[in-house]
């Protein structure tokens, strides 16, 4: 997988994924999240080049959900393809995480 980040503004951080979201990238994702959050920055999660996720995947993700929320930061997700998208649907984050098409 591959992971880009861009920051925005001082505000919030473009964190774009591609390929695969497994056990192995959501590790690497979590400690990307780490270096370019520095507690008050919102973060958009851009899937457009996203395959997979897997449980692995939506861990860290909910993870990441639960800290922003708590130190009221905003996390989003866009362009989340069909695949994706199922997966969310089926596992109930499609309603947790707040997504724009």
């Amino acid at each position: 997988m591959t992971i880009q980040s861009k920051k925005l503004d001082r505000d919030s951080v473009a964190v774009s994924l591609s390929g695969r979201l497994d056990t192995l990238a959501a590790h690497k994702l979590e400690q990307k999240v780490k270096q370019v959050a520095d507690g008050k920055t919102d973060i958009i999660l851009d899937f457009k080049g996203l395959d997979y996720i897997s449980s692995s995947g939506l861990h860290v993700l909910l993870q990441l959900y639960k800290t922003m929320s708590i130190s009221k930061r905003k996390l989003v997700i866009k362009n989340m393809n069909e695949p994706v998208r199922e997966i969310f649907e089926m596992t109930g984050f499609i309603g947790l995480i707040p997504s724009e098409e």
